[in-house]
């Protein structure tokens, strides 16, 4: 990977979409788009308007970082398609990121930051119908590991599985603005609603280390991540 590389990262799987620009390392700046759900009116002028913003060139772009769910149909196909489009007319590589994961970030990043005294986070977002996305993290030594993958459950499953154990999970996430109060309980916690939406800045960070390590999506076979089915197995 060139030291200076252009990158685009865009977020589109949650309510309220951004994309991000960046110099290989670099992080050059990023745009939140105006209102929640606008993803496809403002997309391409947020990208033109952060490239035009730092001198850049859309033909510049030789990677694209996206996150690919699960979340939002409509949102994760916007995403999906612009990289697929980018990836077989321009020959850009692309990087696929967890939307869990992404959020997940936040947390990590706030609890480390502040150093606070917490040592499991979980990500909730809305499936609809009574059922929630949801990945838990622990903090495991100095790391933080995924101790629950990305599965599909509802409220009473969660608690079932979280609530009132010793070691208190901290939630947050687009799921929890309609059902707070649904997951409140023993040995539940909740961060501020300031981290709970994803972002592009975020998706360029974990697909940075994802292109370090090669890790590249296939263009003609990526699609969005969908999950099915509950599975809720945690890891030893």
């Amino acid at each position: 990977m060139d030291a200076n590389e252009l990158i685009l990262s865009i977020e589109t799987s949650g309510r309220i979409g951004s994309v991000a620009v960046s110099g290989g390392a670099n992080l050059l700046g990023e745009r939140e788009f105006s209102a929640p759900m606008r993803h496809s009116a403002e997309i391409f002028g947020a990208v033109g308007g952060l490239l035009e913003q730092f001198g850049k060139r859309a033909d510049e772009i030789r990677q694209i970082y996206i996150s690919v769910g699960p979340g939002s149909f409509t949102g994760l196909r916007i995403a999906v398609t612009m990289a697929k489009t980018m990836a077989l007319a321009n020959d850009v590589a692309i990087v696929a990121v967890d939307t869990l994961d992404v959020i997940g970030a936040n947390a990590i990043e706030y609890v480390t930051s502040e150093n606070e005294d917490i040592e499991r986070i979980g990500v909730i977002l809305d499936a609809k119908r009574s059922q929630f996305f949801a990945a838990v993290y622990e903090k495991q030594g100095q790391k933080w590991e995924k101790k629950l993958d990305d599965c599909l459950l509802t409220v009473k499953q969660f608690h079932e599985r979280f609530g009132g154990d010793a070691k208190s999970v901290w939630l947050l996430g687009e799921g929890l603005v309609y059902y707070k109060d649904k997951f409140a309980g023993d040995g539940i916690e909740f961060f501020d609603e300031s981290l709970w939406n994803p972002r592009a800045s975020k998706v360029y960070e974990l697909g940075f280390l994802k292109a370090k390590s090669g890790e590249f999506a296939d263009a003609l076979t990526l699609e969005p991540k969908y999950i099915q089915r509950p599975d809720i197995k945690m890891k030893k």
